[in-house]
């Protein structure tokens, strides 16, 4: 394996043998054999169930990559094998140096220890002597901040104190290759920032990370490359924004939709690009609906301080979500003239309207549109009617014209607009479509703010005198 590697993976398969009932278990100990012996084909009295299925990526040092699929795809089963917790039924795992894993809350930890004699527990189990221990000790107790809990058995413990303690044993021991479960969604927000902070640390230091999550900005965020799974098979490896709206595509389909769309999916394994309707169904929405061009093009470099439309900010990444009893014709942004446009001016309001129709009757509806950053990260959005309400009685064939109104804060650059339609019975989604548009907010007169979103009121100021013999 190249030392540029940290983990490969081969062709990894795992089956379980189910048993009906626990007789079947002695059954299969005893009567295969005694068939074998006689010379008749043996019997079989259990049903296999591949979790995995010939699974092959490899990561390299210092990557960070994360692992998306529906419940039961495989994610946990392929994590406990690259771990050394499973064994695989076929396949080869390679992996090169320490690995720490957060794989299960409270895993590792023995519930008649206290916390401190389970930090030196998992310190052993990683390879690491009393001495080593000894020196991180003080910074894993400081992380996991449970205060005198850590002296106490860790029976006691809330769910949370159980994963600040396990998160930090394990990323303050500096592994070479670290995995996470999903076990960060116990924490509180400070701690999972805390959490977040650390992750982008031991990655800054050539950490490679294996993330498991159901949260889409958390996985784009984080990871260069994302890998999803299905039904135990890779579906698709590449970039996260691309692998996350497939998933969300195929999380949302409707069921006799599902086998196609994986097929789909497989087909664009390892490409760089998601194209404009790559993943489209028959029968499903065929074009994507973008702003009306104007004839003559804006040149926006001469235009940087009005609003304008550039026909060519048209986004390569539109997924098309299935149409499940509405549709969404149109999403555009207009100004307070009604002119259609897509370079936006800093500080103005500007109107992002959502135009479509219903197909069957509903009996509660709500609409919603999100701006996200260039790597996926929603920056914000809005729904209509507010959390918890909803637009009552909408019969078929009805048309629905829905307007978010935003003041333009987002500091210069691309961002991307999606839209959608949900009925009350989720996850159900009557009709979605991500990355429908682009947009691009023209620069600022002067560049103090960065980050996304401009929350400056004043200019900042500062007082700068000589250091006097006084003041020491």
């Amino acid at each position: 394996m190249s030392s540029e590697i940290a983990i490969k993976v081969e062709a990894l398969s795992k089956c379980f043998q189910i048993y009906d009932q626990p007789r079947d278990r002695l059954k299969q100990m005893i009567v295969p054999r005694l068939q074998r012996a006689v010379r008749q084909p043996p019997n079989q009295y259990y049903r296999e169930f591949w979790a995995l299925k010939d699974v092959s990526f490899e990561v390299n040092k210092g990557e960070t990559v994360g692992i998306i699929g529906r419940n039961g795809s495989g994610k946990s089963t392929l994590l406990q094998i690259i771990c050394g917790t499973l064994n695989p039924t076929g396949g080869l795992v390679q992996a090169n140096g320490r690995i720490a894993a957060l794989l299960e809350l409270g895993s590792g930890f023995n519930p008649e220890f206290t916390g401190r004699e389970n930090v030196y527990l998992n310190g052993a189990v990683l390879g690491l002597n009393k001495a080593e221990i000894d020196v991180r000790y003080d910074d894993i107790a400081a992380f996991a901040d449970i205060g005198q809990f850590i002296e106490r058995p860790v029976k006691t413990y809330s769910s949370g104190m159980y994963v600040r303690l396990a998160f930090a044993v394990q990323a303050m021991v500096d592994p070479d290759i670290f995995i996470v479960d999903e076990a960060l969604a116990v924490g509180d927000e400070k701690f999972q920032r805390k959490c977040f902070a650390r992750l982008e640390e031991l990655k800054s230091r050539g950490t490679s990370i294996l993330f498991v999550s159901h949260s889409a900005g958390s996985i784009v965020e984080l990871c260069q490359k994302t890998m999803l799974l299905d039904n135990g098979s890779r579906i698709m490896y590449g970039p996260a924004p691309e692998a996350i709206q497939a998933y969300q595509k195929l999380l949302y389909a409707p069921v006799e939709a599902q086998e196609r769309l994986i097929q789909e999916i497989q087909a664009t394994d390892f490409t760089s690009t998601t194209k404009k309707n790559q993943f489209t169904l028959d029968g499903l929405v065929d074009n994507v609906p973008v702003s009306p061009q104007h004839d003559d093009p804006v040149n926006t470099t001469e235009n940087q301080s009005i609003d304008a439309f550039d026909p060519g900010l048209i986004p390569e990444t539109t997924t098309v979500y299935p149409v499940q009893g509405a549709i969404i014709d149109s999403i555009v942004i207009t100004n307070s003239t009604d002119q259609i446009v897509n370079i936006l001016q800093p500080g103005k309001t500007y109107y992002f309207t959502v135009i479509g129709r219903t197909l069957t009757n509903f009996s509660g509806i709500f609409f919603g549109i999100h701006i996200k950053s260039i790597s996926g990260i929603v920056i914000t959005g809005q729904r209509y009617p507010e959390t918890g309400t909803y637009i009552e009685n909408m019969t078929e064939n009805q048309t629905f014209k829905t307007i978010f109104s935003f003041r333009m804060d987002l500091l210069p650059g691309a961002y991307f607009v999606g839209g959608g339609v949900w009925s009350r019975d989720e996850p159900n989604c009557a009709h979605r479509i991500i990355d429908a548009l682009m947009f691009r907010v023209s620069p600022l007169n002067s560049d103090i703010s960065f980050g996304y979103v401009d929350l400056m009121s004043l200019n900042p100021t500062t007082s700068i005198s000589r250091f006097s013999d006084e003041n020491k």
